[in-house]
């Protein structure tokens, strides 16, 4: 009987870890919003491999006074006139050793202005769908939240 109740708790606390480090991922698709303007722009697309999280664009928001299939004209790297829609845009993002619910050490892209950034991301305690992504060079830094997109 006492085992049962053993198995039982551990089981249920099994669960709750499984659970909460589903709520901490940042895999999945994330509607990129406009810091300036408050518009969805683009989804993004964020994948593991290695290790890393990367970030590709898989749909693109666009005014009617928008070019419709933008490109990288601006980029001076292997992006360098390639659509923004299906570019990867966030690079090799690592999960801090210091807080789980940060990642660091990669980079970002902005696809309009051609610009590299170096990137930081991060899930504030009780928000789990909505990412704070800080694209900075030296002290200067843009932040926006994206938000994840549920089915």
């Amino acid at each position: 009987m006492i085992q049962f109740k053993h198995v039982t708790l551990l089981g249920c606390f099994f669960l709750t870890s499984l659970i909460s480090f589903a709520q901490t991922s940042i895999e999945g698709r994330w509607k990129t919003i406009d810091d300036e303007t408050g518009r969805i722009k683009s989804v993004v697309d964020i994948v593991e491999r290695d290790g890393q999280f990367f970030g590709t664009v898989v749909e693109l928001f666009r005014l009617p006074d928008e070019d419709q299939t933008p490109h990288c004209d601006k980029c001076d790297d292997d992006r360098k006139d390639q659509p923004a829609l299906g570019m990867e845009i966030v690079r090799n993002m690592v999960v801090s050793e210091d807080n789980t619910q940060e990642w660091k050490d990669g980079t970002i892209c902005d696809p309009k202005k051609g610009s590299i950034y170096d990137c930081e991301m991060w899930l504030e305690d009780g928000e789990p769908d909505v990412l704070k992504v800080r694209g900075y060079i030296w002290f200067v830094f843009r932040t926006q939240d994206w938000l994840r997109e549920v089915d």
